[in-house]
């Protein structure tokens, strides 16, 4: 038999509240205990509701969380585009909620409040996993896992995971509910149970076995971020004017090291927007800028074709030019490409923002680097912007080989806003995950480098000119994660849509049975 419905009176409220808390979990306040507190507070909110009500409670939680969390889109594209995207997050985090009531009909789980809490985390899980893939090829955005950078339950992603970290966020959230429900049961026992369990949860992270040391010697590696004319205009909008920043960038890394020193400088996306194979200006400010540091560039920059473009990171030699390239794989929809253009172009003129389609590319993100200097071959993982959000593209990069991630971005379309320490949450993230040290570097910030734990070595701020120099360990072996590859995600899914379909299945009998009768 289901619980006693939490009066909707106080489920909206308490699902308004925990969106809201949610999302002060996140960058740029991150207090990422509270993504505790906020899922406790929508699994509160849902108790013994059915999968109707159980949509809107859940809809409303995750509207009220994914408005501020995404209110950078406004700042590049406008209230309706963000409204809209923060919307249709939250509708599919209602249809994670649904499944959870659905499968909440199930009597051994109804009957068991710690199998209720797990079929829960099971449902929100496998809803991420959902919104991360479709539609449009996903949004990943405010994935539970990206709060809990500097939580050790963020270790575990070590094991398993963004999806292992986003289930064990929503169990210990649970359990937290359970504890508050039990002590106002006054069933003291069972509160206590339930809190040492989440404790065990998170302090377990602690003993998962990160570590730094390199296995391949270090890379010497120089990251600039040149920024652009003003907050808040776009880089491709003053195109030479930050080609130019970038060069001087790269020849002020000459305060800090000798030309030679260095086996690699980074230049963010967009750092050239002109294509240096059909501009031979850019060509040459880029080529001089490689020779000014004696050092192979990864340049961000476009390439315009027939029917698109490309977002490309090139790897350049100083006197040689482009050695090797990779293509973003996962274009932002309605971003940097409009889907069902047509469709959507009678509802707003936004979409003529996009003027040129981005086309994905089709090779996983990695760079052969040679190196002098080591002897050897190094593999680069390649990373543009809105990738690092995505699994398949970080894990396919570092089970191809690659030693270290280098993050492309270009966050002077989002301002002062919170998207860049979103986006570096991200990366560390993907640092503990793939075992991998990681350069984010952004044209304004925030840039970073982040070892193999997760850990920020170096920061720069928003909006001014900086340069980064490290060196960051190489590494070959493989995660736990990074080897299991989507299984998580499979189990999850799986088990989800498996206890979901036997909770309809109970219902329905459950109605036929009441026919009869």
């Amino acid at each position: 038999m289901l619980p006693r419905p939490t009066p909707l009176l106080l489920a909206l409220p308490l699902a308004v509240v925990g969106g809201l808390g949610l999302d002060v979990a996140f960058p740029d306040r991150g207090v990422w205990p509270l993504a505790y507190v906020a899922v406790g507070l929508l699994f509160i909110a849902l108790r013994g509701h059915r999968a109707r009500a159980a949509f809107v409670i859940g809809s409303v939680w995750g509207v009220a969380f994914f408005v501020p969390h995404l209110s950078w889109a406004g700042f590049a594209a406008g209230d309706l585009p963000w409204f809209a995207l923060a919307t249709a997050e939250g509708l599919l985090v209602g249809v994670s909620c649904a499944a959870f009531a659905w499968a909440a009909r199930i009597p051994v789980i109804a009957r068991r409040e710690a199998l209720s809490a797990i079929t829960f985390a099971f449902a929100l899980t496998a809803g991420e996993v959902l919104r991360s893939s479709w539609p449009f090829g996903g949004f990943p955005w405010g994935r539970l896992a990206f709060s809990q950078a500097d939580s050790p339950l963020g270790r575990y992603a070590w094991l398993g995971g963004t999806v292992l970290v986003s289930f064990l966020v929503a169990l210990v959230g649970a359990l937290v509910a359970l504890a508050v429900l039990s002590l106002v049961r006054l069933r003291l026992g069972r509160a206590g149970a339930a809190v040492i369990v989440a404790f065990v949860l998170v302090a377990g992270g602690l003993f998962v076995p990160l570590t730094t040391q390199p296995e391949g010697g270090r890379l010497s590696v120089g990251a600039v971020q040149g920024n652009v004319a003003e907050p808040g205009l776009r880089a491709f909008a003053t195109r030479y004017q930050v080609l130019g920043f970038h060069a001087d960038g790269t020849r002020a890394l000459l305060d800090s090291v000798e030309p030679g020193e260095l086996d690699l400088v980074v230049w963010p996306e967009n750092a050239s927007d002109v294509d240096p194979r059909k501009d031979q200006q850019a060509w040459d400010v880029i080529d001089q800028a490689a020779r000014d540091v004696a050092a192979p560039l990864l340049v961000g920059s476009q390439q315009y074709v027939e029917n698109g473009r490309y977002n490309q990171s090139l790897l350049w030699q100083p006197g040689v030019g482009i050695v090797d390239l990779y293509a973003k794989q996962r274009p932002a929809p309605f971003g940097e490409y409009i889907p069902m253009r047509s469709f959507f172009s009678r509802f707003s003129d936004m979409t003529d923002l996009v003027t040129t389609d981005m086309l994905p590319g089709k090779e996983i993100g990695t760079l052969p680097l040679e190196s002098p200097r080591l002897g050897r071959t190094v593999v680069l993982g390649s990373v543009i912007c809105f990738e690092v959000a995505y699994d398949d593209v970080v894990r396919d990069a570092v089970a191809g080989g690659a030693e270290v991630l280098l993050v492309q971005t270009n966050n002077s379309n989002f301002g002062y806003s919170a998207e860049s320490t979103q986006q570096l949450a991200m990366s560390r993230m993907r640092a503990i995950e793939s075992g991998r040290s990681t350069i984010q570097i952004s044209t304004v910030g925030v840039s970073g480098v982040i070892d193999a734990t997760g850990r920020v070595q170096q920061r720069t701020r928003l909006f001014e000119p900086a340069q980064l120099v490290a060196s960051v360990p190489l590494r070959s072996t493989l995660t736990p994660a990074t080897r299991a590859g989507a299984v998580p995600a499979w189990i999850v899914v799986a088990v989800a849509s498996a206890t979901t379909v036997a909770g309809m299945i109970v219902a329905v009998s459950a109605r036929k049975g009441r026919r009869k009768s």
